[in-house]
């Protein structure tokens, strides 16, 4: 059963390099542009992925595992995985199928990721990350607290997101110039056509849904994670300990294969180099998003895309200091250096 774990990522890797599914994008884009259609649509995926993972409780597939709110580990964490995310350019599982496009700079950042997260989880900031979790509350989830069923809130959860999506795509549509095809039938749809971001929001969380049994069968008792399985696959590498080898762990080799396999498809695959300070910023971005993503217990993904889903204080809180996050850095990095060079124009 370990190795559904590649075919659950193989699909996720294709349909987020189709999609173009990027994390970064969806928060820095609250800011440059005041577009929400990507962040609206990880929405989507966080409602449709609620709606699955709740029925299979109800049926005896899975028993979700609660732990305490670790809430100062999730602010702090929060806030430096969504700094470093900017100045990686990409998230988590960004760098993951960015790399499989052939991106020399996702490498690097993917390398300070699985290195910070494996220093914070098992390496010399250990004893940081053990010390911030002894803050904590009980109650891991907002139902828990209210003492009322989860589908209360999931319902909430469907009529505020159907609300803004139909708005949404009430939006008038802007005519694009498209490419004469040079592909037919399912090849042309898969690999020439571009996906609307709700398309790709559903079938990212049906991806997500169907992670919880096939990953329960394992043994592996969570859906979607790429933090723990990213830091392990480098303490593999490092010790050769088997035991660092669970369903997670192929899950992100899948994701790259699977981006590699649609990018391949779509003529996208090409290994480019940036230049030297790029390199920099996509290490220590890395760097940072690993040792914030084990500080916060996950990044865009686990906690941005499951543990919202299932309601976790956790999850929850995260989203909101990774907004912040990436908004210094973006703040940082992308505004005031304009501002200042218009400022100098301007003089």
């Amino acid at each position: 059963m370990i190795l559904t774990g590649l075919l659950c990522g193989i699909l996720l890797g294709f349909v987020l390099q189709r999609g173009r599914f990027c994390m970064v994008g969806a928060y820095r884009d609250l800011f440059l542009s005041k577009k929400t259609t990507i962040f609206l649509a990880l929405f989507i995926a966080i409602t449709i992925q609620s709606i699955g993972i709740f029925i299979l409780q109800d049926n005896g597939v899975i028993a979700l595992a609660y732990k305490p709110f670790f809430w100062l580990a999730t602010i702090i964490g929060g806030v430096i995985f969504g700094f470093g995310m900017v100045l990686a350019g990409g998230c988590a599982t960004g760098t993951w199928y960015r790399a499989g496009e052939g991106l020399i700079g996702s490498y690097i950042a993917l390398f300070g990721y699985m290195l910070g997260a494996a220093m914070t989880k098992f390496g010399i900031f250990q004893p940081i990350n053990q010390n911030l979790k002894t803050y904590q509350i009980q109650d891991s989830t907002l139902y828990q607290t209210l003492n009322i069923s989860p589908w209360i809130l999931i319902v909430i959860l469907f009529a505020i997101v159907g609300f803004f999506t139909y708005k949404e795509l009430k939006k008038p549509k802007r005519k694009i110039a498209t490419l004469t095809p040079r592909k037919t039938g399912i090849s042309h749809w898969l690999f020439e056509k571009a996906w609307h971001p709700f398309i790709t929001a559903i079938l990212v969380g049906l991806i997500a849904i169907l992670a919880w049994p096939l990953s329960y069968a394992s043994g592996r008792e969570f859906g979607l994670g790429i933090t723990t399985p990213s830091a392990n696959l480098l303490g593999f590498l490092v010790t050769g300990n088997l035991d660092y080898i669970d369903w997670g762990v192929f899950l992100v080799l899948g994701i790259f294969m699977g981006s590699f396999i649609a990018a391949k498809g779509a003529n996208e695959f090409k290994f480019r180099l940036p230049e030297k300070k790029t390199l920099g910023l996509n290490l220590s971005g890395g760097l940072l998003m690993g040792f914030g993503a084990s500080l916060a217990g996950g990044c865009t993904i686990g906690n941005g895309l499951v543990n919202t889903a299932i309601f976790s204080y956790q999850g929850w809180v995260a989203v909101v200091f990774f907004i912040i996050g990436a908004w210094l850095a973006t703040y940082l990095t992308i505004i005031r250096p304009q501002q200042i060079a218009s400022n100098k124009i301007k003089s």
